[in-house]
């Protein structure tokens, strides 16, 4: 039995990469340690459904303030990935079959943390024909039948091995917010993100809007990677070209010596300025702060984004 405790198990793809140091982080990157009863229940309710987190599987710096007010962001489909992305720190390898029971477990423990919304994420499964297209679609079919006031925001895979129809299960589901994260500027693709393609996840989220275009479509990016300026403004360029309505941005954080080095720590006036250049570019919402990451506040976020929207409506 692999013990994804151990380093070289979890990661055996990154066991013989050279390390590359980790600098020391600035102040605004600091976080505290998650302490406090709120924490703690969220915690519980995860073991006792035995469900997995990207909180935890991905070494989030906000798991301390999410949990602390009832927020995690699950992870369904296991928690070992078919892909070995360089900044990803979800454990790498050949993953067990899909539970067939966890879409209920799921939609239990959102009743039960009394959730007005919540994120459903997932490793890649290239094992799987589908991707586990159906295996989402089932999540939040059993979610709206246990929680039928929560709003349903799902970040998924790229599906890049599977068929339209793939795609087409998950709209048909009908999750309040669809969205996929680029990751990173199309030049650092090769590197960090070597199992995607680019334009393919383009793609994909410019579907979205073809398929439902009442769908509210949503990416994010890390900084910090080796990219400059001006290639995240073409990456927002390229968003809004694919109708994509919301857009984050966070600073990359290394999460062991063998993975991505980090390039350089963004300041905040930096993300203040990708903040403005964006809303500019005409996206409904964005959040673009060092400790940003694709579900962070998304509650009050989706909240913000139906506003933004009727806003704009109005304006018409």
């Amino acid at each position: 039995m692999r013990d994804l405790k151990i380093p070289d198990q979890r990661h055996p793809e990154k066991a013989r990469r050279p390390d590359s140091a980790q600098p020391k982080k600035p102040n605004w990157i600091r976080v505290k340690a998650p302490t406090g009863d709120g924490y703690q229940k969220t915690r519980a309710i995860m073991r006792e459904h035995r469900l997995s987190t990207v909180c935890e599987e991905a070494g989030c710096p906000n798991v301390g303030e999410c949990w602390s007010q009832g927020h995690a962001t699950m992870m369904i489909m296991g928690e070992i990935c078919t892909r070995g992305c360089t900044f990803c720190n979800v454990a790498t390898g050949r993953p067990d079959a899909l539970d067939v029971f966890e879409p209920g477990r799921v939609a239990d423990a959102v009743k039960k943390l009394g959730l007005n919304h919540v994120v459903i994420t997932s490793v890649d499964r290239d094992d799987v024909e589908d991707g586990g297209a159906e295996h989402f679609a089932q999540t939040i079919r059993a979610i709206r039948r246990q929680a039928p006031g929560t709003t349903i925001e799902i970040l998924t895979p790229d599906f890049l091995k599977c068929g339209p129809e793939a795609l087409e299960k998950v709209v048909e589901a009908k999750p309040d917010v669809f969205n996929h994260n680029l990751e990173t500027v199309p030049g650092l693709y090769p590197e960090v993100r070597p199992g995607a393609r680019y334009f393919h996840s383009l793609r994909l989220l410019q579907r979205v809007k073809e398929l439902d275009p009442a769908m509210f479509t949503k990416s994010g990016i890390m900084v910090g990677l080796g990219e400059d300026a001006q290639a995240v403004r073409q990456v927002m360029d390229d968003m809004r070209a694919a109708d994509i309505d919301f857009l984050t941005i966070g600073q990359y954080l290394q999460p062991t010596p063998k993975h991505h080095r980090v390039d350089r720590f963004v300041t905040p006036e930096e993300f203040a300025a990708y903040e403005k250049a964006a809303l500019g570019k005409g996206f409904l919402m964005v959040s673009a702060t060092p400790l940003t990451r694709s579900s962070y506040h998304a509650g009050d976020d989706f909240q913000r984004l139906r506003e933004a929207r009727l806003k704009k409506l109005a304006a018409l």
